[in-house]
């Protein structure tokens, strides 16, 4: 299924999106991944979402990527005796590790590791900051605290802490055990949430064993200090606007975003911008403005994906929220503005053959009429490498792995296509041919620029580049052997 835009679409699957005639309209309206969140539904739930979304994939003939999103270690306080209490600015409240019901001048905080990592003056943030409480005294097992910003605090309220590293382990008992079911189902894509250091990276890499590209949130200020090396060990970033702007002031986190879409583009590894871009969509048919020039924003920064949560998961008009992104992406890519700021915002040259390879095609693709440039990819490196030059023709990247073509989804303008099994560059150039005519990218008066790695089906050997035509007659007369 051939998109009319470069910009990729997550859409989050939930109660209001989990049949199949839902999941296949979101799809033909635009979606490209869908995302499975692990922090609601129960297995069996999820198990058969996945199985309908690979159904769709199968009827439609559309390869469609996976994005399984782990909970992460969830901070909450206890419950209240009164379900609620108001806390007023200037008061002092005690959190601790008591399990009794809480009043409004305590309650339970059942996360030893927050006490152990607490300093004097640190903040934390409750229900999405909020209600805002500042430390003054501390100990294992308790620290009281002054009411900064008041307000009702009720039942098992999120609390934020952003001004310490917490030792907390980058996986709960439940993320062990949904990144399990997750990897087994088959998901193409596995998100982290709540980052701190690469080495959470590394552990969470050790337990899915290559079945699965790794994807990290971004959303705590430790994650942002340590982002080079957590993006050296990520296969990808989502830059997870919400829990951000909670632990951080909300106005830095425009910066943080286009630096992180920067960062990212020139490491050749995919990015997602999500949380809240249509926000108002849960209950209303259009858009605000301003969600608008958010999403487009997004688009204009050069971002690979743009993401729904509630909006296609539990809202009222899922699939008018994903015909909205599809729509403004049009829009934005054609917009010459568009191009211009894309290439302004190339990073320098690289130093490898492959990066002289995709940059070199992407030269010919701007000063040429060429259609498309293709690519043969064994793990999806080189179609990453072509993506960041952000061409100004599509991205076919042809494999013969199944699970590079699902994740390959993610990237930014690359069209994606099965192929056999190859072991001479003539018939990757047939096949190239192919692939772009029947995916109606070019006619046979047309010309392609195909590239590869020889020796085939090793991975990192990218190293020739070729123009062919298009045309049947010449492809005929190619000796295949």
């Amino acid at each position: 299924m051939r998109r009319q835009r470069n910009v990729k679409i997550v859409a989050t699957l939930g109660p209001a999106s989990s049949t199949y005639d839902v999941i296949r309209t979101l799809h033909e309206a635009g979606a490209d991944v869908f995302r499975l969140n692990m922090s609601h539904g129960r297995h069996e739930e999820i198990e058969e979402r996945h199985k309908i979304i690979r159904q769709v994939e199968k009827d439609l003939d559309s390869p469609i990527a996976i994005l399984a999103d782990l909970q992460g270690p969830k901070l909450r306080v206890g419950t209240f005796a009164n379900g609620a209490e108001e806390l007023v600015d200037g008061a002092r409240f005690r959190l601790d590790l008591d399990p009794t019901e809480g009043d409004m001048n305590r309650v339970c905080l059942p996360h030893k590791e927050i006490f152990a990592a607490l300093k004097c003056s640190a903040r934390l943030l409750v229900n999405d900051g909020k209600i805002r409480l500042k430390v003054l005294e501390y100990g294992e097992d308790f620290a009281n605290c002054e009411v900064t910003v008041g307000g009702i605090i009720s039942n098992r309220k999120g609390v934020n802490v952003p001004d310490v590293v917490l030792p907390l382990a980058a996986l709960s008992e439940k993320d062990c055990a949904d990144l399990e079911f997750a990897c087994a189902l088959g998901v193409d894509w596995l998100a982290l949430s709540f980052i701190q250091r690469p080495a959470d990276v590394y552990e969470a890499r050790s337990l899915v064993d290559g079945r699965a590209a790794i994807l990290s949130k971004i959303e705590k200020p430790a994650a942002i200090e340590h982002f080079s090396e957590i993006l050296d060990a990520s296969d990808g970033i989502m830059v997870a606007r919400g829990d951000l702007g909670v632990e951080l002031p909300v106005h830095a986190v425009p910066p943080i975003q286009k630096r992180l879409v920067r960062k990212c583009r020139a490491a050749a590894k995919p990015v997602i911008i999500a949380t809240q871009m249509l926000e108002s969509m849960i209950e209303s048919p259009m858009p605000t403005r301003a969600e608008v020039s958010d999403v487009a924003t997004a688009i204009y920064e050069g971002t690979d994906a743009i993401m729904l949560s509630a909006e296609s998961a539990a809202g009222s008009f899922p699939v008018e929220a994903v015909n909205t992104m599809n729509n403004v992406a049009i829009e934005v890519e054609a917009d010459p503005t568009y191009e211009q700021i894309i290439a302004a915002s190339r990073g320098g040259r690289q130093s490898s053959i492959a990066d002289g390879i995709v940059a070199a095609a992407r030269e010919i693709a701007e000063t040429t009429e060429v259609k498309a440039i293709c690519c043969f990819t064994q793990s999806g490196t080189t179609a990453h490498l072509i993506a960041r030059e952000r061409p100004g023709v599509p991205i076919i990247a042809l494999t013969n792995m199944r699970q590079t073509v699902r994740q390959l989804v993610l990237s930014w303008g690359t069209y994606c296509v099965m192929t056999g099994t190859l072991d001479r560059f003539k018939m990757a150039v047939i096949n190239a041919v192919r692939a772009a005519r029947a995916g109606g990218f070019a006619t046979e008066s047309d010309q392609i620029v195909v590239i590869a790695g020889v020796p085939f089906n090793i991975p990192g050997t990218t190293n020739i580049l070729r123009v062919a035509s298009c045309d049947e007659r010449l492809i005929q007369s190619m000796d295949p052997r």
